[in-house]
């Protein structure tokens, strides 16, 4: 049975994050209902990364097998005619089929927005965190650094979970200022659960002056949540890319 592959792009705002719950719209059970209505039967979508309520992507991949004698052109073009206009297939295609969009996954590349300016924003309300005060984009770099490498993350993951793995290796960990927006960009082999927005919002507890820089190291060493700073709000958070 073939393997389609698919790239879609998502505004997160009015679902209640990327997998299917009861008595929820999600963005899992829309893209399988689209699915349903091409198919006429049940076909399980699977989501490379399971993003939260409000969270959005530019790169989600999802991956499902179909017998349908649809080309991947075909595929994109009639999920595109029945999604919802937040949600949109970027690309599709037919890939092996032990293709698996979660499993097969390496890496993947977040990018976290923040707005840093006293006004707040009425277009970026739901597409990037409103910090009022300035930050200092130097010194919170130079904490980032110390959270390069291959760490526990447990103080950096939300609850609860069934994790029994904390260990992640962190490739980058870049802030980069074009004012009034910051933009972070968190690339890894593997997230634990709200691992991105544990880390920013610390990060943004630096830029304020609120912890030194150089505590990022005793934080890790803790290894409790408590350790950390707050969890940035989900609708700054964007899932950018899947790398295989």
């Amino acid at each position: 049975m073939p393997t389609f592959k698919l790239t879609i792009e998502y505004d997160g705002t009015a679902y209640a994050g990327w997998q299917r719950q009861p008595d929820q719209l999600t963005l899992q059970a829309l893209v399988e209902d689209a699915i349903r209505t091409v198919t006429q039967t049940e076909v399980p979508a699977v989501g490379a990364g399971r993003t939260d309520a409000g969270v959005h992507a530019l790169g989600q991949v999802v991956s499902f097998k179909s017998e349908k004698s649809l080309s991947a052109r075909e595929w994109m073009r009639a999920l595109n005619g029945l999604l919802p206009g937040d949600i949109g297939v970027r690309s599709a295609e037919q890939v092996a089929d032990d293709f698996h969009a979660r499993y097969s996954a390496r890496e993947k590349l977040y990018e976290y927005r923040i707005l840093n300016r006293k006004e707040r924003s009425a277009l970026d309300r739901n597409r990037a965190w409103h910090v009022p005060n300035r930050l200092d984009v130097d010194v919170m770099r130079a904490g980032a650094k110390l959270l390069v490498g291959r760490h526990d993350f447990s103080s950096f993951q939300g609850s609860p979970t069934d994790t029994q793995n904390p260990m992640c290796e962190l490739q980058r960990l870049e802030i980069i200022e074009d004012q009034p927006l910051i933009r972070i960009e968190v690339q890894a082999d593997r997230f634990l659960k709200q691992m991105v927005r544990a880390i920013v919002g610390t990060m943004v507890e630096v830029g304020q002056g609120k912890r030194p820089p150089q505590s990022m190291k005793d934080i890790l060493e803790a290894k409790d949540r408590r350790a950390a700073g707050v969890t940035a709000p989900p609708h700054g958070l964007y899932l950018v890319r899947v790398i295989y």
